[in-house]
C-alpha cells in the first residue's frame, strides 16, 4: 500500500506563502503593463523585426497590435489569461506571465493580420526575445 503524504502544519504555511507569492508577483507584473504600454509595445515590435523573427510591411501597425495586446491583458480574467498562455506554459522554467502572454499572442494571432508577411522562429527563441524586453520595463520574480 501506498503511503499517504500530510504535509504537517509548517510544510503547508510554507506552500501557501509560496502559492501567494507567485500569484502577488502575477497580479503585480500585470498591472505594471499599464504604465509601459507604449514603450513595451516599441522595444518588441522593434526587436521582433531586427532579429528577424517577423515579417511586416509596417512596424507601426505591429507596434499597434502589441499595445491592444498588452492592454487587453490588463482587462482580461485571469481564466482568458491562463487559457490562452497554456499551451506554452512549459516552454521555459520560470516563466514572466507578459512575456508568455505576449508570445502566445504572436505565434497565434499576430500571424492573421493584414501588415504581418510571415513569422519566423521556434516558440522560445521569440519567447526569449520577448522576454529581454519586457524585464526591462517590468520586475522579475
Amino acid at each position: 500500500m501506498s503511503k499517504v503524504f500530510r504535509p504537517s502544519s509548517r510544510e503547508s504555511k510554507l506552500l501557501s506563502k509560496i502559492e501567494s507569492t507567485k500569484e502577488r508577483f502575477r497580479k503585480k507584473a500585470i498591472m505594471g503593463v499599464n504604465e509601459c504600454i507604449q514603450p513595451l509595445s516599441n522595444a518588441g515590435a522593434m526587436k521582433l523585426v531586427e532579429e528577424g523573427f517577423v515579417e511586416t510591411s509596417s512596424k507601426n501597425s505591429l507596434e499597434e497590435e502589441i499595445a491592444k495586446s498588452l492592454d487587453q491583458l490588463t482587462h482580461s480574467e485571469d481564466f482568458d489569461i491562463d487559457y490562452l498562455i497554456a499551451p506554452y506554459r512549459n516552454l521555459v522554467p520560470h516563466p514572466h506571465i507578459v512575456s508568455l502572454n505576449l508570445t502566445a499572442f504572436v505565434i497565434e494571432k499576430l500571424i492573421n493580420y493584414k501588415d504581418i508577411i510571415d513569422i519566423y522562429g521556434s516558440d522560445e527563441e521569440i519567447y526569449h526575445c520577448i522576454n529581454r524586453q519586457v524585464t526591462k520595463f517590468l520586475p522579475i520574480e
